[in-house]
């Protein structure tokens, strides 16, 4: 009788195990990496030369996702078709191909053949990784804030988006901020770069640095 009760007992939690993991959510369409989306942005670059000058560039950029293909390990990702344009009456030129994938629960993307991982999943708020666990740059944490939460981009409604804080660094002679937002079913949304040398914590008095501003105007299927 015992041993009857102990072996029902057993199932029992072994069959509601395995009907818990079957139903997580791992939140895979954050990276919006399904065939033929495509997303316009507004892109602005700014430049910020020795001489306290400063040189910026406005334009749209465009990625795409295109056909599947082999990276050199042989995983299957998509190409990331990336076009630029000065402004919205002109066409669009390829600017770069990059690789996108999905694998062991990270969202990577190929950038001018750097591995990054932009994403991992599921997201959780104490959540964190090196995003150039994979390249030669030096080790980089990235880590999630804002879960889950609705946001508006240039009256575009999205109902949930995810932020991933790659870097936030202030000091006496830096300040290096960066952060990427993705919406579900779209991917990356907008993006913030910057990377700035300063003098004695003064944000207004930057020598030299880079900085790097994307917000999505328009997103869909092509």
């Amino acid at each position: 009788m015992h041993r009857s009760l102990f072996l029902f007992t057993c199932l029992t939690l072994l069959f509601s195990c395995k009907k818990e993991t079957s139903t997580i959510n791992l939140h895979y369409d954050y990276f919006g990496m399904e065939k033929g989306r495509y997303v316009i942005y507004d892109a602005k670059e700014i430049t910020h030369l020795s001489n306290q000058s400063k040189d910026t560039v406005h334009y749209q950029l465009k990625t795409v996702i295109g056909d599947t293909v082999h990276d050199n390990s042989g995983r299957v990702g998509y190409k990331y078709r990336r076009y630029k344009r000065a402004t919205p009456a002109d066409e669009w030129n390829l600017a770069d191909v990059w690789f996108i994938i999905i694998a062991d629960h990270r969202g990577e993307l190929v950038e001018e053949n750097e591995r990054i991982v932009k994403l991992v999943f599921a997201p959780t708020a104490d959540k964190e990784w090196d995003g150039n666990a994979y390249n030669t740059n030096g080790e980089l944490i990235y880590g999630y804030e804002n879960l889950h939460v609705p946001m508006t981009i240039n009256n575009i409604q999205l109902d949930s988006t995810i932020k991933v804080v790659q870097e936030d660094v202030f000091n006496l002679i830096q300040w290096r901020k960066k952060h990427e937002i993705y919406a579900k079913n779209i991917g990356l949304v907008r993006k913030h770069y910057q990377h700035l040398n300063i003098s004695n914590f003064d944000v207004t008095n930057v020598s030299t640095g880079k900085e790097f501003f994307l917000e999505m105007n328009q997103y869909g299927y092509e």
